[in-house]
Formats: structure tokens, sequence, C-alpha cells
């Protein structure tokens, strides 16, 4: 454990600073691996086949992510100032998840401190964290949740403490209230007060615990985002936002299909002598121009005449993909001999993250140093790769985290920070990146395509196997989260002989159902596109399909949809949300001819949810959702209306990507380059009626939210388009056409 200063500390006590910091010892992981049937098997076990457990309901990616942090965890870092305020310095990325006020909720609790005197900063790529600055899996909640409520009762003890030694009284007399010690006695000394006293080596203060969590009046209660009011009056700074001296608006002129290369700019004269054009520069990704404005630097790089080389996959399309991901379909085990089956075929179109931030970077690159600004989900991975590139040593590089403009797993990747370096360093200036629509569209990264195959036997109203098989195009994980699995590999329910895209697919996808044997196996095309995890990574699509095929075997064995389900999921918390839909969204009642309800449910990363949506199809080719229902269990939810915030994201990106939004392929390059074209859920595609239930906190376990929300209400989004029409859902989006003209490559 590091320590921010350099006198030596006594257990209990902290060096003097100008603020008070302290940081936290590291929390333990204990992990079951009990592999019997008995371990999973419902009360109603004679019911069904009983399944035993998958790799994920052992050690999820989540879990994994928890125990990379485990050896920093102890380095969190809180600030007491002279103000009275606290200031948490949050080792991860900010993108509209709400993980900045959360995390404020809980050192406010701790501390007795208003919310409003709470500030929560995005702390800098610090390479001493090792693991444990990498924002993705749902994690942050699950792996912060500890640390922060301890190092936040350490700041409280210490201020008690303080003020006891000043008063000569004993610390357990006193209490703390609206961010100020108090003595029986009606004496009083501010936080701000005692920042200083309280820093004092010499101070002990016993033992140290955080509040029991039936104490919490502030977490667990719905709360605003405390960074609301700013983002929607504009107040809120994003990268390029910054005011960087020197730093110029800089645009790229990208090549026709993905990774092409440059071969010959053959008329930058002429472009430099444009109006505001201040340089131009050759670097891998492309021809960078610099201007004035941002207006200029657009010209500039649409004038410009560029020899292409060839990119990586310049002879795809959509039907070249989904021919080679289904013969790179893994068999079935299971052959339909003696048993009724059922089985589905379903296509996934690649689909942009589509954030409304598009791709940026602030760069400062110097002779012997280089300072960048971005929005960066693994800051640690992006500082040392630039430092690399760049052949600076790492400690002369600083990468600033910024707040992003939304995410959903595509700022896992610095591509905009690394291009911004190198275009400084060829330059010789500081430069302001930004990517346009068409660019962050084209040549962002995107979720991978996939194809799917799904067997179910079943006989005497019991599923016996249930069998799935997924191709997808390749997806690259070298952000950061390939360096931690290698690290605990050891430590993994999986592994061995499996790549490791198979191994991240088993940490995340599991099935909720006593489906009897239950195999769920994918096999990646090695297909150079630029991918990334898109939010709920693999689940979205696979669980997707699998909801789908859940009805179409109800359906075979004559059993209601809800009931079917109830009666063959493992876990009671699973019913229990599954239960709570079926009640507040009336599953059931009588709808009009072209209308009709869906459901489906989801577990994952230590959190549980079901969807039931209605669906106006009387117009198959223009589908709508009109009602949606939610339960959702986190295990201990820390911010209810946040938890609410991200359930109706996920139930947006699944309507979108389920119904209208996808990547079209044209010769190694997507078709689509705008909003207008990336059809993603409008206001009018929207329900007016969403119900959010936050189940009441269950267990020990606290979840993630971020990814659960999207799988079950694409399964349901299918189930009710399949029962208002009588159209089996294969391929997705499911209006799919090319209604608009391509902007020139």
């Amino acid at each position: 454990m590091a320590s921010p200063t350099t006198e030596p500390a006594e257990p209990g006590q902290v060096g003097r600073r100008r603020f008070l910091t302290y940081l936290v010892a590291a929390p333990t992981l204990t992990v079951a691996t009990k592999l019997t049937a008995d371990a999973v098997a419902p009360a109603r076990a004679e019911a069904v086949v009983p399944t035993l457990p998958q790799p994920a309901e052992i050690l999820d990616l989540g879990d994994v992510l928890t125990l990379s942090c485990v050896p920093t965890a102890g380095m969190l870092v809180l600030e007491m100032t002279a103000d009275g305020r606290a200031r948490l310095q949050l080792p991860r990325a900010e993108v509209g998840q709400g993980i900045t006020t959360a995390t404020a909720m809980l050192v406010a609790e701790e501390l007795d401190l208003p919310l409003d005197r709470v500030d929560v900063v995005l702390s800098d790529a610090r390479t001493e964290l090792l693991f444990n600055q990498l924002t993705g899996g749902s994690n942050t909640m699950r792996s912060l949740y500890d640390p922060v409520r301890a190092t936040a009762a350490t700041a409280r003890a210490r201020m008690v403490a303080a003020a006891a030694a000043q008063w000569g009284t004993d610390a357990a007399r006193l209490s703390t209230r609206d961010g100020a010690v108090w003595a029986a006695d009606g004496r009083s000394a501010s936080f701000g007060v005692l920042a200083g006293p309280a820093s004092r080596t010499g101070l002990a203060t016993g033992s140290i615990a955080p509040k029991a969590e039936s104490a919490h009046t502030l977490v667990g209660t719905p709360t605003a985002r405390k960074d609301a009011r700013a983002m929607v009056t504009g107040k809120q700074v994003y990268t390029l936002d910054l005011d960087v001296p020197g730093a110029n608006p800089v645009m790229v002129r990208r090549p026709p299909t993905i990774n092409g290369m440059v071969r010959k700019v053959n008329n930058e004269a002429a472009v430099r002598a444009m109006p505001g054009i201040i340089d131009i520069a050759v670097v891998k990704t492309g021809v960078a121009v610099m201007a004035e404005t941002f207006g200029q630097a657009l010209d500039g790089k649409n004038a410009l005449d560029v020899t292409w080389g060839p990119g990586t996959v310049d002879g795809e399309d959509d039907e070249t993909i989904k021919t080679k991901l289904r013969a790179a379909a893994l068999p079935f085990v299971v052959p339909p001999l003696l048993t009724q089956y059922v089985d589905g075929e379903f296509d996934f179109a690649f689909a942009s993250h589509a954030p409304m931030e598009s791709n940026s970077a602030v760069a400062d690159v110097r002779e012997d140093s280089a300072t960048i600004w971005a929005g960066l989900k693994s800051p640690i991975v992006a500082k040392q790769t630039i430092a690399q590139e760049l052949g600076l040593p790492e400690n002369r590089v600083t990468v600033h985290v910024q707040q992003g403009g939304g995410s959903f797993g595509r700022r896992l990747f610095f591509d905009a920070a690394l291009e911004a370096a190198h275009i400084s360093k060829a330059m010789k200036k500081p430069v302001r990146l930004m990517w346009s629509r068409i660019d962050d569209m084209r040549h962002g990264r995107g979720r991978a395509a996939s194809y799917h195959r799904i067997r179910a036997t079943f006989a005497l109203g019991q599923v016996l196997t249930f069998e799935h098989r997924v191709a997808s195009v390749e997806t690259d994980w070298s952000h950061g989260l390939g360096e931690i699995l290698t690290a605990f590999a050891a430590k993994l329910p999986v592994g061995g002989n499996l790549s490791f895209a198979q191994t991240v697919f088993l940490l995340t996808v599991k099935s909720p159902y006593n489906f009897g044997v239950t195999t769920q196996l994918l096999n990646e095309v090695p297909l150079k596109f630029h991918t990334s995890a898109w939010r709920s990574v693999y689940s979205a699509n696979t669980r997707g399909a699998e909801e789908i095929m859940v009805d179409e075997i109800a359906a075979k064995l004559g059993k209601d949809p809800y009931r079917f389900r109830r009666e063959f999921v493992k876990s009671d918390r699973q019913r229990a949300v599954l239960d709570k839909v079926a009640e507040l969204g009336e599953w059931g009642k009588k709808l009009p001819a072209g209308f009709a309800q869906g459901i489906a449910v989801h577990g994952e990363y230590k959190s549980y949810t079901a969807c039931l949506v209605e669906m106006d199809a009387r117009d198959p080719k223009h589908p709508r959702v009109t009602k949606a229902t939610i339960a959702v269990d986190v295990g201990k939810p820390v911010n209810p209306r946040g938890i609410e915030a991200q359930m109706l994201g996920g139930l947006t990106d699944a309507i979108s990507t389920t119904l209208t939004a996808g990547l079209h392929i044209d010769k190694g390059l997507p078709l689509e380059g705008s909003y207008s074209q990336f059809h993603y859920a409008r206001q009018k595609n929207s329900p007016t009626e969403v119900t959010v239930h936050v189940m009441p906190a269950t267990g020990d376990d606290i979840g993630g939210a971020g990814e659960l929300g999207l799988p079950a209400p694409v399964g349901a989004i299918a189930n009710a388009y399949a029962r208002a029409t009588g159209i089996k859902p294969r391929s997705f989006p499911i209006t799919f056409p090319v209604d608009f003209d391509p902007f020139p490559r």
C-alpha cells in the first residue's frame, strides 16, 4: 500500500498534509466453487431437469475485475478541505452512468456530510493502481462500495478523534451531523476546522468500521445526479470544452475502407492555401488537418485528394460476413433422435456504440513529455501505449481523464487519444482532435455482427438439453481487460485451451434456467473490423436469442410464456423480478388485434431483471413499443434513481437494435454515417409509459447495473413482435433497409 506522505504512520494514524488523505486497507474476496446440482437446484427440483452451475455462476467477469482491484483497493484518496468539503478522487470514468453521484452518496453517508459538499473528481491515469482503473463490466459499485465506505468512515473517525482531543473528552461521547462533530453539551466543530488537527500523526482513533447499512439515510434513496443541471444547461465540461493554450482544431481525412493506409497526398499545397488552414500531417490513421476553426478543418480534410492503400476487410459485405459466420458456428452435440426438439437460427448486424459525444482528445506532445486529455475508461493502458509509441518514459506522459458524453463500451479504447498524440508530435503543436459523426460511425468501434444457432430437446414436459452456438466477428479486447484476465488466469473456472474470447464469453453469459444439459459456446471469425465490447458484450444477442427460444419452447409444450419461465428459472431472485413485472405489467390482459405483450428475464453480474413490453405491430414493418415494465434486483441499490436510468437506457438500446438500428457493410466499410442513417430510437419510437421497479435490498451481494438492462428487453420486444404478427423474428434489426443515400467515402 502506498502512502501519500513521507512521514511514517503508526496503525490508525496518518501523516500531516494540507488536506487529510487516508488510504484504506484492501478488502478480501471469497469465491464459492461448489460444483454440485444441489448448489442451484430449485425448491421444486422434481419439476425440472436441473442444470449444473455455469462458469459465470461461479465466478463472473465482474468478480475477476473486483479481484484484480484488491491489491490496490487501499489506494483510494479522500481529501477533507479547510472549507469543510470532501473530495474523492475516483479511479473510474464517468460517462453518463452516474457513478460520481453514487460514490458521492457513499461518502456523504459515512461522513454525515450534506451531499452538495462532496466533490468527486476523476483521477488521472495512475499506473500504480495496476488493474484498478478500468471502467467496465458493471463493476464500479461492486469493486468500490466497501473501499469508499471504509475510506470515508476512517475520515469521520479521525474528525471525531481530533475533536475529542481538543475538548478533552471521550470520542465515544461525540456524534457527527451536517459536516460537524457535536458534543452532548451543544459544542460543535466543523470538519473544515478539524481537517488540520485530524491529520496529526499522533492521533489515535481506535477501531474503525463503516456504518451499519440499516442506519443508512441517504444510500438507497432515489437521488438526482449531481451533474444533471450542468449537463442540461451546457455547463458540463467535456474534452473539447477545455481551453488548452495553443491547441487548435484538428480533423482527419480517413480511408475509404477499414484500416486503409495513406500512399500519397496529391494536393497538399492547394489545401494548405485554403482559408484558416494551419498545418497538415500524415499519420498512420489518415491525413490530419489543423485549422483555426473546426469548420475550416472539416473543409480542408474534405478537399484532400489522397491515394489510399488497401484495408483489412475491403472485400467484405453483409452477405460475405453472414456466410463466414454460418460456416464458423460449432456443431451441436446432441442429435434430435428420439426426443422432440426446437431449433432456431438468428443473425445480428453490426451496431455502432453511437455515443452523443463523438471521439475526441486534446494532446500536447513535446520533445521530452506529453499531456493528454480525453474521456478514457482504460487510462493506464492508454498512458502506457502512448508512451511506448512516442518513445517517451512512462513517467513523462500525463493522462487526464475527462467526463465522457456516453460510451456503452466505446471509450474502453483510446484511439482518439493515441491519434491526437501522434498528430501533435508530427505537427509539433498542441491539438484539439474531433472525429466527425461520419468518422465515428464508420471508423469507430462497434458491436460485432454475430450468428446464433440454438437447439433445445424436450420430453414429458421437461427440457432435457439446451445448446447454443455463437459465431461472431472477432471482438477486440486489447484495451486492458486482456491483461487482467491473463494475470488471474489460474483463478478462473474456465480457460485452459479455450480462446480468450471464449473465456470472456463464459464469464459473462449464463442461462437462468434449469434446462438439463446446457452448453453455450462461442467461435470467432478473425475479420479485422474495428470492434469493441458493446453494452452487455455478448449477452445482448446471446441471451436475447435464448429468450426468443424460451417462448417457442413454451409454445411447443403448450405452456404460458410467463408461467413456463417461472417454473424453470433457477434463482428465487430471478423468479421474484419475473413475478413483479407480470403483476405490474398485467401479463395476459386482452389487447386489440395487432397488439401483444412480450416477456423475458436476464441475470448478470449478481443482479437480476425482467422486462414486459406491449407492442403495436399492426404495421409489421413499423412496430412500436407502447409500454414497458421492468423489475430489477441489484442486491444493494445505492441510488435507485440511477438504476432506473440504467434500465431506461438498456430498454432504449434494445428497442433500437432489435427493431431498426444496425450497420450495413459494403466493400469493407459501414454505409451509415449519421444518426439520420443509423436508425436509433427517437422520441416517437419510445414507449409513453415505462415503469421501473427497483427491488429492495436482498442479501449481501452488490450487483452491477450497467449491462443488465439490455438483454431482457431484446427478448421481450422480439417475443411481443412474434405474438402480435405471427412472424418469428430471426434477423436483427427486424426493419433494416438501406433507405438513405450513403455519404461519399
